[in-house]
């Protein structure tokens, strides 16, 4: 029996749980987290617009786990030994015959003064924050931006800010009070959001422009204060502030002897096996990978490094040879609360289509059948 340890509980634990499972009935899987629950990190842009409560987005895992047969140990990874062959925790070791890391990236929070800045993908409490805010905020100037992780392109998530920044314009719109706000989109990218794809760029500039919201882009970031964002090239007020900053590994990484890219993730291969480890693999936003700089950090791709690694490991663990690879590409639907505009984007081709409430109503729709294998 292969005994199988996964760390986290997100998207990409949670679908190498089912792959495992699927293939080996007789493993022993241990899945480790904080919690035992799932939070879907995509339905947080609705929570300040009370189309999402929070308790909509956080799934607890118990029956999940019955389901599955998963041994869930509530804890923090901390560490490795034995060559990955030994998970240390902050409530004890797990042995374990294969490893699979899914524990997610860390951002970066070096630049002075962002504590007076909200990451929204931080979680659900974040979310909460940007929606309390609004509520207060009886006028004045909001800036949304990201940026990136210099020595890591991929480990970047700014997809989610044009969703907040258009999601607000248009919750404002709604409220009939959008005419008392200013809307700042700002980043050091002078074209944001190229991994999406040029045609992308394009599309989201030209929505701003329609939109009225203004823009900073290409300088590079200095600093925030709790009124001001200053970059060098220039700064401006403002009474609400979205950041979204680069990632990098988690912490615990630089208790391990696990490969390390320049910009701090996992290095992996093409079959997400951690590069000169046996029987240690990588999914999600914890690991860096061979392929294209617009390969995404985002649940979708996520959910195809989880399949490649199960596979590979239950291959390895019975003596073969890893070879499946997952592909690489980008499927979004950029939403703002009415309507959205779907973005792919693939090594062949790459399609951006304008802003359509049938979008909207698609994001909706593919979160209530993502989750019902959770519920």
């Amino acid at each position: 029996m292969n005994r199988i340890t996964l760390v986290g509980a997100g998207f990409a634990a949670l679908t190498a749980v089912q792959k495992l499972r699927a293939a080996d009935p007789a493993a022993e899987i241990t899945l480790v987290a904080p919690a035992p629950e799932f939070t879907y990190l995509p339905g947080t842009i609705w929570i300040s617009s009370g189309l999402r409560r929070p308790e909509d987005l956080r799934i607890d895992l118990g029956n999940f786990f019955r389901r599955m047969r998963v041994n869930f140990h509530q804890g923090s990874a901390s560490g490795l030994e034995a060559g990955g062959r030994t998970l240390l925790t902050d409530r004890g070791g797990i042995e374990n015959d294969g490893l699979i890391i899914c524990s997610g990236g860390r951002f970066i929070k070096k630049l002075p003064g962002i504590e007076h800045a909200i990451t929204p993908c931080e979680g659900i409490p974040a979310a909460i924050e940007i929606r309390d805010r609004l509520r207060a905020l009886q006028g004045g100037t909001i800036a949304v931006g990201f940026a990136g992780n210099p020595k890591e392109p991929s480990a970047m998530r700014g997809g989610p800010m044009f969703e907040f920044l258009f999601g607000i314009d248009r919750q404002l719109r709604r409220e009939g009070r959008r005419e008392r706000f200013k809307l700042v989109f700002f980043s050091p990218a002078a074209q944001p959001g190229q991994r999406l794809g040029p045609k992308a760029v394009r599309g989201l500039l030209r929505e701003m422009k329609r939109r009225g919201i203004d823009t900073h882009l290409g300088h590079k970031m200095k600093q925030f204060t709790d009124r001001q964002v200053i970059t060098e090239g220039g700064e401006f007020d403002a009474d609400l502030i979205l950041f979204m900053p680069g990632m990098t590994g988690n912490q615990w990484f630089d208790n391990t002897d696990l490969p390390r890219s320049d910009g701090g993730l996992i290095q992996a291969d093409a079959q997400c096996r951690v590069l000169g480890m046996e029987r240690v693999y990588v999914a999600g936003d914890s690991g860096s990978y061979p392929g294209p700089e617009w390969m995404p950090k985002q649940a979708h791709m996520a959910d195809l490094q989880a399949e490649a690694a199960a596979a590979n490991l239950l291959t390895e663990l019975k003596g073969g040879q890893p070879v499946r690879t997952f592909k690489v590409e980008l499927f979004c639907i950029v939403d703002s609360q009415t309507s959205g505009s779907l973005v792919a984007r693939t090594p062949n081709f790459n399609i951006a289509l304008p802003q359509l409430r049938v979008f909207h109503w698609l994001k909706r729709l593919f979160e209530w059948w993502y989750l019902r294998q959770y519920r």
